[in-house]
């Protein structure tokens, strides 16, 4: 089994130090079965050498994405990431990968999709509390609200049942639903908290809240188990099929 762990220049840089890297560590992944990919890794990569994907944080995605234009000077924005994280995602899509995203990784998959974000949450929602603690001096760690799992019939709902305390990390979020997804959790102003694929996908779940920094709590620690499970389960199927006599085949 191999996961790629599709993150920033600078949490790239942070190699074993990554709470990404050990999120999946404490999930049941050997170091091994990790790789950690950021935008210059382009020309080496192959999505058939993995068997999952996770889209970590990080910069904002272009507005120019979703058909806007850029709004405000807090928009930071890393053109080259999106590119490679569209064609990576585009690549996980086609092959049926087990995927995660994490915060910018909701939003990127939300936007793909056909969505749209706000910009800027200070400016174009006016939220209840601050949705980006770091601002507040809280520690990035902390739980800060409370988001509810809206679907029952969900990913999520298998992992939290009813409502956990999150951290939040965030400046924007998903706005307008792309085609495709659907909604699992709200947070108690009613943003987005985390989204689906709402067809008969193998794996897609995309969360706007840092769990990869709550790992000591059962249900956030349970969000990569579930992935890795997945993906697990995926590179056992590819290996069986590949084995069989006279196929030589791997799995779609």
């Amino acid at each position: 089994m191999r996961i790629a762990v599709s993150l920033s220049e600078r949490d790239r840089a942070k190699g074993e130090q990554s709470p990404y890297y050990r999120a999946l560590l404490g999930a049941g992944a050997a170091p091994e079965e990790i790789v950690m990919l950021s935008a210059q890794d382009a020309g080496r990569l192959r999505a058939q050498d993995f068997d999952g994907v996770l889209f970590a944080g990080g910069e904002d995605v272009d507005p120019a994405f979703y058909g806007e234009e850029k709004k405000y000077d807090s928009v930071k924005v890393n053109r080259t990431r999106d590119e490679f994280e569209q064609r990576l995602l585009h690549a996980a899509l086609d092959r049926r990968l087990p995927i995660l995203g994490i915060c910018r990784g909701a939003q990127l998959i939300n936007v793909d999709f056909g969505g749209t974000l706000y910009q800027d949450l200070a400016e174009d929602f006016v939220p209840e509390f601050e949705h980006q603690q770091a601002d507040a001096g809280r520690e990035r760690s902390d739980l800060t609200h409370t988001v509810t799992v809206t679907e029952p019939d969900s990913l999520l709902h298998q992992v939290v049942r009813g409502s956990c305390r999150v951290n939040s990390l965030h400046h924007q979020a998903i706005k307008h639903l792309g085609r495709g997804l659907k909604v699992s959790a709200h947070s108690e102003d009613g943003l987005v908290e985390a989204v689906e694929a709402a067809g008969d996908y193998p794996f897609l779940l995309a969360v706007q809240w840092h769990p990869e920094e709550l790992t000591e709590h059962d249900e956030q620690l349970r969000i990569f188990k579930d992935f890795v499970s997945k993906c697990r389960a995926r590179s056992e199927k590819a290996a069986a099929v590949s084995e069989k006599p006279g196929t030589g085949a791997t799995a779609g």
